[in-house]
């Protein structure tokens, strides 16, 4: 009794720290200002003139449509989607067989075989035409479209599956390939986005991105409102995991205890 309610402390802990990242999310959209393209551009004419050329920097909001890169639009890997930002994960099911006291034992597990966002730069850009470098720096945008979900049965027990040219890995030991299960995330050109973060002008043009010390980057294809709700209801939901995992964890400790 008392080990569930260890769990529970520490799942109550934890969720207080998800908890305090979702208030400062929440507080940073609330106090951090949305800037037009024009604004941006006016605050960095200015931070040119004091001579800090290539060094402006501003946490702001901005909100756009979804624009390619110079170099043009990318090729989503498994929808062949035209995009500005795609993901996709490959997940292997197979049977795991496992004997016990002389027994054998096959549950079906699943493990991840690939996971992989492209990094290239994009834009967006505002109702005049003009843009505004984005540098997602790794992060994955929320709320992104998924264009494939799917699973496809694998032919041919423990042979290997090739993807994009290359051949995964073949697996034995009694450890039956089941199938794949593909899924695929893209940001179309033209999609709404509202981003947070800072802006720099550190390769010429104004981008956001990721502040280079402190501070939130958010990219999403929802609007600040529906952002806005969506973490109050989390950080609701967060709190009442905290009270409720600390105190009847320590309620089952305390009961493990004394019986």
């Amino acid at each position: 009794m008392w080990i569930a309610g260890a769990i529970l402390i520490v799942a109550g802990v934890a969720a207080f720290f998800f908890m305090q990242h979702t208030k400062k999310e929440l507080h940073a959209m609330i106090g951090t200002e949305t800037l037009s393209i024009p604004e941006l551009e006016a605050e960095r004419t200015a931070s040119d003139e004091l001579g800090a050329k290539g060094s402006f920097r501003k946490t702001t909001e901005v909100v756009g449509a979804a624009h390619p890169r110079p170099e043009g639009v990318l090729t989503a890997e498994l929808s062949k989607q035209e995009c500005v930002w795609y993901r996709y994960t490959v997940e292997r099911e197979y049977e795991h067989v496992e004997y016990r006291d002389g027994d054998r034992r096959t549950r079906r597990r699943t493990e991840k075989m690939a996971d992989h966002s492209s990094n290239a730069g994009f834009a967006v850009i505002d109702e005049a035409g003009r843009t505004i470098g984005v540098d997602p720096g790794g992060e994955r945008p929320d709320k992104p479209e998924q264009v494939i979900d799917r699973f496809e049965p694998h032919e041919g027990g423990r042979g290997s599956v090739e993807l994009f040219g290359i051949k995964l890995p073949s697996f034995g030991g009694g450890n039956r390939t089941i199938g794949y299960k593909y899924k695929e995330w893209i940001v179309r050109p033209g999609q709404r986005l509202y981003i947070l973060g800072e802006v720099h002008d550190k390769i010429g043009p104004l981008v956001i991105g990721k502040p280079s010390e402190s501070g939130h980057f958010i990219m999403s294809t929802r609007s600040e409102a529906e952002l806005r709700k969506s973490r109050e209801t989390q950080h609701k939901l967060l709190a009442l995991g905290t009270v409720a995992g600390v105190v009847i964890g320590l309620g089952l400790v305390v009961a493990g205890i004394v019986s």
